[in-house]
């Protein structure tokens, strides 16, 4: 079984609002701040592009506004064609201008995050890690430090977005491991050169994705992948284990 991959930037997005349904627009008019709008935005398009070029229908705005992505009681997206659910499961992450959207059959739970490296206070992992996580970090060297914090910080959102929880779960319960010890060492001049990742490389190489494994302290248990490129780190976990994810592009299928 496949899972999707599919990025876009803020600059793909259109000004206006045509490709968006009725109930969106209107959600969109509600919205007061434009970091928050833009945010939005940008998720929705990157998810109906996914969803339109995965399911073989047309990108135009007026097909767009046929696909809906609403909330869910617990926050998660959901999609609707023509009013009616999708049987898929999407998750969508956005950061800094970038948004990425994963996509599965329905009876796949799944989430999926974008994250930069960045430095990181040492309250953070005592707050927000599990000892063995914690360890993890403590043994890492100085360079690979606020790479493997990231990382790992990003398999947790992936994880309790899989489990349709957020953060509202303590993220201490959900405890995330390596077969080895990831090396994430940005070079400066990658943050100033961020971009989706290229498509040929993406459907090509399968093995620029990496495993990653998370179980929570009440007894479940997740696969996942992780990468790393433009300064980016990209997690995606899922319940049950699947093949590195696929990038959409035309041609691509989702058996819904």
């Amino acid at each position: 079984m496949d899972v999707y991959w599919f990025e876009q930037t803020q600059a793909t997005v259109p000004s206006d609002d045509h490709w968006l349904s009725a109930n969106e627009a209107r959600f969109l008019r509600g919205m007061r701040f434009p970091r928050r709008r833009a945010d939005w935005m940008l998720g929705r398009w990157t998810a109906k592009n996914a969803l339109a070029i995965c399911l073989g229908l047309s990108v135009e705005p007026s097909a767009l506004r046929e696909i809906e992505i609403r909330a869910a009681a617990s926050g998660a997206p959901e999609a609707f064609l023509g009013n009616r659910p999708a049987a898929v499961t999407l998750s969508l992450s956005h950061r800094d201008g970038f948004a990425a959207c994963a996509l599965a059959p329905s009876r796949v739970a799944l989430g999926c995050d974008l994250e930069t490296v960045e430095p990181r206070s040492e309250a953070f992992a005592g707050d927000y890690f599990a000892t063995e996580e914690q360890s993890l970090v403590a043994n890492a060297s100085a360079a690979n430090r606020d790479g493997l914090l990231a990382l790992l910080w990003s398999s947790k959102e992936s994880a309790l977005k899989a489990l349709r929880v957020g953060l509202r779960r303590d993220t201490r319960t959900v405890i995330v491991s390596f077969s080895c010890t990831p090396m994430i060492q940005i070079p400066l001049e990658e943050f100033s050169e961020r971009q989706p990742f290229p498509a040929d490389r993406f459907s090509s190489e399968a093995r620029t994705w990496s495993q990653l494994q998370v179980h929570t302290t009440d007894g479940q248990s997740f696969s996942g992948w992780w990468m790393e490129s433009g300064g980016l780190l990209r997690t995606l976990v899922t319940v049950v284990a699947l093949n590195p994810p696929v990038l959409v592009s035309p041609g691509c299928s989702l058996a819904v």
